[in-house]
């Protein structure tokens, strides 16, 4: 038997589904993740494949030089809601920092440093989380910020995000 939370019971964040990565490209991290998220059966046998297509083809990189200069950039990948059981954000601290493409600027290439990766079973609920990490990011203090940024322990990102993610 399979158990899954039902997403109404904790929120938008689960603590086995915050990572530290090591991996050297996009590919592996994205990898990585995606067969940890289906071992906790948060997401479908084929999200990996659909969410490295759906970044190829719509860019998830962010850049919060326009926040501060001081902060690293981050990155939102997500794919449809059909390959994935949960309504998660799943943060991803990036001992390498990792090219993405910018999201508003696709040509351009950024060095990201967070994935704020979206698991959303809700089809319509997808720019309500986007929007949730866009207020966290623009709300928090840089400091702040700058704190979870740096942190490389799994457990103190999950509980720094429970203390300052505003959760609608």
């Amino acid at each position: 038997m399979v158990f899954s939370i039902s997403s109404s019971n904790h929120g938008l964040f689960v603590s086995d589904a915050v990572f530290v990565s090591n991996a050297k490209t996009q590919d592996e991290v994205f990898a990585e993740v995606a067969d940890k998220l289906v071992a906790t059966n948060y997401v479908k046998d084929d999200f990996l494949a659909h969410v490295k297509e759906r970044e190829a083809n719509y860019p998830t990189g962010i850049d919060l030089t326009p926040i501060s200069t001081e902060l690293p950039n981050v990155a939102i990948p997500h794919t449809e809601g059909e390959y994935v059981n949960e309504r998660l954000v799943v943060p991803v601290k990036l001992a390498n920092p990792l090219k993405f493409h910018n999201m508003i600027v696709p040509d351009e290439e950024l060095e990201v440093k967070f994935l704020f990766m979206i698991l959303n079973n809700d089809p319509e609920g997808q720019a309500n989380i986007l929007a949730q990490i866009m207020d966290f990011l623009g709300q928090t203090s840089v400091d702040d910020l700058n704190k979870l940024f740096q942190m490389d322990d799994p457990s103190a990102i999950y509980q720094f995000l429970m203390e300052n993610f505003k959760q609608a």
